[in-house]
């Protein structure tokens, strides 16, 4: 075999390593988009790693979870090298995005697996709230969730239901003793996130749990 021969063997070899693990790679996520599991675990089985990230760097199995694709998502779940821990760029986990997306058999499963509950910044508690999923609230508050947890600018999971969720995630958290009266790094409290969201309802129960702490007066 000649030395020219032997440099092409060489090289061909060397490309054709990334070039096959690049296919698995794009295979996988096609997999996720389309809710393959069969050919996730075919992947699993021929040792890609599940915990691999896309050029975004959001994992598969935070992927499966925001868009339901729920088959992928157990399959992933069940691979023993699963890192339910793995987070995209802005810190959001796959209980965070469960919790968003009211998936609670899959959030029930993450805590089974040791999920962060009580992660600094945005917790899973704050994204349930949002999506107003009052089992997961319920789930998290179970399991020891912070009910006050503060984000990075000092907004409460209270205040994003009462912008964003239900008025049944509002009275949920206010009777599970959530502080009505907390402001965030800008002032604002839950109710002026309320009125922000044209939720005259969430003004009401924020307005009488104020009231309720209120010291009553002595005759």
């Amino acid at each position: 075999m000649s030395f020219s021969f032997k440099k092409i063997l060489y090289l061909a070899v060397f490309i054709g390593v990334p070039a096959a693990h690049a296919g698995a790679y794009e295979d996988f996520f096609q997999a996720v988009r389309q809710d393959d599991a069969d050919a996730v675990q075919a992947l699993l089985a021929r040792g890609f790693d599940p915990n691999t990230l896309d050029s975004q760097g959001r994992s598969g199995l935070f992927l499966a979870l925001g868009t339901h694709s729920l088959k992928v998502a157990q399959a992933l779940l069940d691979a023993p090298k699963i890192d339910v821990e793995t987070r995209d760029k802005q810190d959001e986990s796959p209980l965070m995005m469960a919790a968003l997306k009211g998936e609670l058999a899959m959030a029930q499963q993450l805590i089974a697996k040791d999920a962060d509950i009580n992660k600094p910044g945005w917790t899973p508690l704050h994204y349930a709230a949002t999506g107003g999923h009052d089992a997961i609230v319920s789930l998290l508050l179970e399991h020891s969730a912070y009910i006050d947890a503060a984000s990075p600018n000092g907004t409460t999971p209270l205040m994003m239901a009462a912008l964003y969720g239900k008025t049944a995630t509002v009275r949920l958290l206010l009777e599970q003793g959530a502080d009505p009266a907390l402001k965030n790094q800008q002032g604002l409290t839950a109710i002026d996130f309320a009125q922000r969201g044209h939720r005259p309802d969430a003004v009401q129960l924020i307005t009488q749990a104020i009231r309720a702490r209120q010291p009553k007066g002595t005759w």
